[in-house]
Order: structure tokens, then sequence, then C-alpha cells
């Protein structure tokens, strides 16, 4: 078991700056995600704690100990890549029992271990496969299995569902949650799906351009996001970012004098009787409905429970739940909620 720290780490590929002054605490027995979108540094950070990198700056810490220098060996963490790296030469079973075959397991603990693995990920029927043989999906249940059957401090997986459908890459997040709650076993865990994130992670750090923007609970980044970044990168539609020119028109009262924009999620928003906006567009997706407004010539969403009849080209007016605004200076950064 091992907790997973950086102090001030920066890591530099020529001119680019992959990693950018990152300061991070991964409790121990912890399901983490580093999420964000492509380039923002969560696969160097990676590299970093197993080893592959070293930092031009800062420190890095496994379990309360320094290992910026140390190898990626001595490190004791698994990692899956997103390329997956499997031996082309060996059956999926040989690939699977690589790192016990390499530090001379007992055979029948190869055995139970890979039996105990392959089960979770439903992957027994394809072990006498090579990986050409495999699909996308299949390799990559492989890929997840080699790394399981060890007995690290850490698992490291870099977006390691991708290559699945939307069904079994739902069923594989919630395998992977169970799984590495039976481990006990720190999870580190690479993604660009908000909603893989949101779903499986203890806690978060939510990456752009090298820089940590906000680290807590899936819940809490929700709730309160520290800038419009974060807020956007989350929700699904994403947070109304507003003017504040349009407050009044919104019927939100209260805010900061600093604030220089306006946010609220589309399911706080109200729809009712009134002229503030027009309906753009209605989406009804069963439980639920999504609107597209314009208030002013700008854009938002509101998602409504049901299939409430509203019609496009229709008036309505907005409100907004009390203690549900968001408020956001100039440099996009939350100065507190109403």
């Amino acid at each position: 078991m091992a907790s997973i720290s950086f102090r001030n780490v920066t890591k530099r590929f020529g001119d680019v700056t992959a990693v950018d002054d990152v300061t991070l605490d991964i409790r121990d027995n912890a399901f983490f995600c580093l999420f964000g979108p492509p380039l923002s540094g969560k696969s160097t950070i990676l590299k970093l704690i197993l080893g592959l990198e070293q930092p031009d700056e800062g420190e890095i810490l496994i379990d309360g100990r320094p290992v910026t220098h140390v190898s990626p060996a001595k490190r004791n963490v698994a990692m899956v890549f997103q390329n997956l790296a499997l031996f082309p030469h060996m059956t999926a079973l040989q690939n699977v029992q690589f790192p016990l075959v390499e530090r001379r397991t007992d055979p029948e603990q190869i055995a139970r271990r890979v039996a105990e693995v392959s089960e979770k990920l439903h992957i027994g029927h394809i072990l006498h496969k090579p990986p050409a043989q495999l699909s996308g999906g299949e390799r990559q249940r492989v890929a997840i299995a080699r790394a399981l059957v060890r007995d690290p401090v850490a698992y490291l997986m870099d977006d390691p569902i991708s290559a699945l459908d939307a069904r079994l890459r739902e069923e594989t997040r919630v395998e992977l949650r169970r799984i590495q709650r039976e481990l006990g076993k720190t999870l580190v865990y690479v993604t660009h799906d908000q909603e893989e994130a949101m779903s499986v992670a203890d806690g978060m750090a939510v990456f752009e351009q090298g820089r940590v923007r906000q680290t807590g609970t899936p819940e809490d980044l929700y709730r309160r996001p520290n800038s419009t970044y974060v807020a956007g990168m989350l929700g699904a539609p994403a947070m109304n970012v507003l003017p504040m020119a349009l407050a009044d028109q919104m019927q939100v009262a209260g805010a900061p004098r600093a604030a220089d924009s306006l946010g609220v999620r589309p399911e706080n928003l109200r729809v009712g009787a009134g002229e503030a906006a027009r309906i753009t567009e209605v989406e009804p997706l069963g439980g639920f409905t999504t609107l597209g407004l314009t208030v002013q010539g700008t854009e938002l969403r509101a998602t409504l429970r049901g299939q409430p009849k509203f019609t496009t080209g229709q008036r309505v007016g907005l409100t907004v739940d009390a203690g549900r605004a968001h408020f956001f200076d100039a440099a996009g950064t939350a100065i507190g909620a109403h």
C-alpha cells in the first residue's frame, strides 16, 4: 500500500513544459483520476511515478519515501499503458503470467492469480490466443490483467479502456473500481472522459497545460469549481457561464461586486413563464429533456426532468435555484457562490 506525493515537480521536453510545478497528494488506497484534455500532462505524471521519466525540478515520494532517483524496478508499481505493449510472440496467458514468471513465483501461485484476474476481467476463454487474434478490447483487458496479477504498491493506468465499446467500457470501469477496493491498493488512472472520472474516482486532479487547476472529490469539484475552466470540464451539458449583465434577466440577486460572470449548471436553471429567453432546441431524452436557449444573443442549456411541453421558438422566463449560482471574476476565478 502506498501514498504518492509530488512536490513542485516540473518536467520539460526541450522547449515544452509537460508538467509545470505540480504539487499533488494521492492518499493510500485511493482510486485517483488524473483528468484533463489530451497533452495536458497526465500521462507524463504516470511516467514520472513509474520512473520512466525524471523530473527537472521537484521531488516525488511513494509512501513518504523520496523516489526521484530510484529505478523503476525498485519502485514496485505496475502500469497499463495506453498502447498496451503486449508481447506479440506470446499467448494471452503467457502475457498475463509474465510478471510472475520473471520473479520466479511458485507455479501454483501463478495459476491461482491468473485464474482470479481472468475471471474478474472475463478473459478465460481467450487466454490461448496470441495478441494478433484478439480484438482491441480483448487486448486491453489482457494488458490490465497482466498488471493485476502482480502485487505492487500501486497501479497506474493510462486510459486503459478507451478501445472498448460503450457497454463494455461501463462494465469494465465498474469492475476496476470493485477490484481496486478488494485489493486495497492505490490506483492512479488517467482519462479525458469526465463521466469515467466522475463515476469511479475517490479523488481527482483536473489538469490544464501541465498544471493542476484543482483537486478534490468529484462531488467537490462539480459543486465548487474554483474557475470557469474546471466548471466547463465537468458536467454534461457543461455549466452555463454568462456575462453578469444578464443576471437580472435570470432573476439572480446578491452577486458579489467583483463578479464579472455568472455560472449556472443546466439542471439548476428553472424554465417557466416569461419573455427573457427564446428556446432554440428541444431534445427529449426519456427521463429528462435538454433545452437550448438564447438570452440577448448568449446561448445556454437547461436540463429538465421528464418531457415538459416546450417548443422551438417559444419565449420563456428563467430563474436560478437559490444557492446554486456561481460567480467568477474577469480572470475566470471563482469568487464565491450565492
